[in-house]
Order: C-alpha cells, then structure tokens, then sequence
C-alpha cells in the first residue's frame, strides 16, 4: 500500500545520516542549571522558591494561575543561587531559576499512577501538573490541546512520528528504542476518547521505527484486555516537507482539511508529537513531571553528531562541547531544525522543553546566496503547502500592507520555509512572513 501524503510541499536533503544510527546517549548537566519559567505558549510561571532554597529533583518550582500555561520543575536538587532575567532561547530575555546543582540528584518522592482507572479530569489535572507541553514545535500545553470545547467530537488521536525537518533524528531513535512507551501513552490518551482511533504516522524514510511501532502495538494488543487496544494502528506517511505540520498530518491521514483560522479539533482531530506522549507515559506510570528532553546535536562541523539525553535547564554550551562543536567555524548555530529552528547568537542558554536540535552548519551547508529581486517564477506558490502565494504576501510584508497582507490570508502561514527553500532569487520569504505575522498579532492582542 502506497504511503499517505498530503498536496504540495517540497523534498529537502535529509541530512540524518549523521545521526540516524546514533544510540541516545544520558549526560548530565555540569555545574548550575537554569531553569525558564517561560518554556511554553501561555503565561510564564511565578516562582514557588525563593533564593537560598534547598530543592530536589522533580520539585514544582515555578505555576502560574493562568489557564494558558504549564508548571515547571527542578531537574536536579541543591540550593537556588539566583532568580534573574536570563537569554531565552529564542533570544528574548526572560525569567531563570538558576539552581546550584549539588550532584546528588535526591528526588521528591514521585507517585505512579493507574490512568485506566481514573476520570477524564484527573487524567488531565495529572498531565498539567507533570508539566507536560507539546515537544514538537511550540510547547502549547497538553492538557489544554487534550480538551477541546465539548461540541467538538475527536475521532482521532493522531501521534506525530513524521519528523519531516532535515538533520533531526531525535524521534527516531525514541520510536526505536521506547516504542512499548509510546504505545502506552497513546492508551492514556484513548482513556479520554475511548471511541477515537489512535494513529501512530511515521514517514517511510524511516522503515526501522515502522517495523518497531507495530511490534510493540502488538504486543500491546496481545498482551492488554483494554478495548481501547483495538483502536490503534500504524500509517506508514510519504517522506515530504512538511509532513510533521499538523493540518498537513491530519490530511495525510484522515483527508480531512482543517478549515483556516481553525483548529486541529475542529476537523476532530488531537495530534500530538512522539516526545510528548513519552512524557504522558513518565507522568503516570513512573510519577515523573517533564524534567528530561532528547536532543540532536548535528552538522559538518560537530566531531561527535549524536541523540543526547539531557536534563531540561543544561547549558547549550555544555551539550556542543561534549559532542565536539566546532563554533568557531560555523556559519551558522540552529536551535531546532534548519526549516523552522531560530538562528541563535549566544550558546550560554538553557535547554527548554522544546529545544528539539542544536545544528553548528558549515558553509556548504547553508547553501547561502545574495537576495535577488523576485523574477514571478511561482516555485514558492507551487510549494506552499497552505495555497497561500508567498511571493505577494512577501511584497506586502516589506510594504507595510498588513490589510493586504490579511485579505489574502497571511495568518494562515505555518513558517514552514518551503517558499524559502525553492526560491531561485534566495528571496527571505518566510522571514519578512514571519516578522509581519508578529506585528498583526501584536496588534490584535492590543
């Protein structure tokens, strides 16, 4: 059977084989960590600690009352040296708890749980309070994507294993080597929408994570009396950028179109990243809040590409110097993948939940060129998996036209790069995108 795709879209070089193969491997943090309050779309967290606290591995440290947001917690124990405004990853400055780390690592005591038995709210009160956000792209907090408004009816709970950004293996190797967790927290899942069918979809450039899942789906069928267990199954997805985007997924396998400005629930559909159902696994059946993230480290310029397993609050600087980062002649350090990632200028940043990838890129790999003017050859128009025409929103963009820009439907724009990617002129097409997009949204919100 041939594999599901979604219209348009581009083939960008993979670029894994630096680290496809490569085993996750654990470090742990050197030295202090820090740990943002703001790791998540939403409202930051409040500290719950104070300077001079003693902490322990697992404790909240930091809430907010706010509906729109997740708690955070310590990821190792000793005592809180500072609360300051540190640089964020996405290069604003933000809010840190530093924690000087006194590698004990002694835990608050973490309770597991039996979520077959519990009601849909203490399901969800339980992922909120493991801190568990989205981990594959913005950090929207799960418990809130979990529950849609209730005339929405969810038909399918949609488990995002594409990884469609070039370099990017991190879900890979978590599919290969926690594949029987991936399943179970798919079940928890299910425990909520017992009549929604569960679809682990996988792109075909990824043959050995396929054969993983449906082996561990069935031995979970086997082996589990829950009804829920005949409800899940394995899609085997085109290999195409942007297959991971959720409205491309949710064409992918279901071909139900998600109408714009709406919502994944309103073509009752939940998607959720491989990652973040691990971590709905940790949260019930082993206790543990969100403390962990797995990284690629990857590029020309890294001696040793790898997966690593850090502590959520370890510095980048950390992670590149054990992997053998050559900074000095990179052209380019990514954080995140090189379609949608964010060029960053400083290494002494924390990991956050949604640090998915760290890239040092060579010269040869930035295939950089000057910008040229716009020759209206439609290559972006041709790519853009929304049908949106990135060339006018592009003009409009660095014209100021941001009515125009809305009329011919700007906001409906995902960033996911492919206009960029396949224009002959080198035009910085999603950038000026990307920037007019932030200015309507600030506007909106005033």
């Amino acid at each position: 059977m041939s594999s599901l795709t979604f219209k348009k879209g581009i083939h960008p070089k993979h670029a894994k084989h630096f680290t496809k193969d490569k085993a996750i491997e654990y470090i742990l943090p050197e030295g202090d960590v820090t740990i943002m309050l703001q790791q998540h779309i939403g409202a930051p967290c409040s500290p719950l600690v104070k300077v001079g606290d003693e902490v322990l591995v697992g404790q909240k440290i930091g809430d907010s009352e706010s509906f729109v947001s997740a708690p955070v917690h310590s990821t190792v124990s000793g005592k809180v040296k500072k609360i300051m405004d540190v640089l964020h990853p996405n290069g604003s400055k933000s809010t840190g708890i530093i924690i000087e780390n006194d590698g004990l690592y002694n835990e608050v005591e973490m309770t597991p749980k039996d979520p077959y038995s519990m009601s849909k709210d203490d399901i969800l009160a339980t992922i909120r309070e493991a801190g568990i956000v989205g981990m594959g792209g913005a950090g929207f907090p799960t418990f809130i994507k979990l529950n849609p408004p209730k005339d929405k009816i969810i038909d399918y709970i949609i488990v995002n294993g594409a990884e469609c950004e070039p370099y990017l293996t991190s879900d890979h190797r978590v599919m290969l080597e926690e594949s029987d967790r991936i399943i179970k927290g798919l079940s928890v899942i299910l425990t909520i929408y017992p009549e929604a069918k569960g679809i682990i979809g996988i792109e075909d450039n990824k043959p050995d994570a396929i054969e993983a899942m449906r082996n561990a789906l069935s031995k979970f069928q086997k082996e589990s009396d829950l009804d829920i267990a005949k409800n899940m199954e394995v899609a085997s997805l085109a290999t195409k950028y942007p297959q991971g985007a959720e409205k491309q997924l949710i064409y992918s396998v279901t071909k139900r179109e998600v109408p714009g400005g709406k919502l994944p629930a309103d073509a009752g559909c939940i998607v959720q990243n491989i990652d973040t159902v691990v971590a709905i696994h940790r949260a019930f059946f082993r206790g543990r809040p969100l403390m962990r993230r797995i990284v690629t480290l990857s590029g020309e310029n890294v001696k040793n590409p790898g997966n690593y397993k850090v502590k959520i609050g370890t510095s980048y600087r950390q992670l590149i110097e054990y992997a053998g980062g050559d900074v000095e002649n990179t052209k380019k350090i990514i954080s995140g993948g090189p379609m949608m990632g964010l060029a960053i200028f400083d290494i002494d940043i924390p990991i956050i939940k949604t640090s998915s990838s760290i890239l040092l890129l060579s010269d040869e790999e930035m295939h950089s060129g000057e910008e040229s003017p716009c020759i209206r050859c439609g290559k972006c128009v041709d790519a853009c998996p929304m049908n949106l025409l990135p060339l006018d929103l592009d003009r409009f963009a660095r014209n100021n036209a941001t009515e125009a820009f809305e009329t011919y439907k700007g906001m409906h724009c995902i960033e996911c790069g492919s206009c960029s990617y396949v224009c002959p002129s080198k035009r910085y097409l999603v950038q000026s995108i990307r920037t007019t997009r932030r200015t309507v949204m600030a506007e909106r919100r005033k």
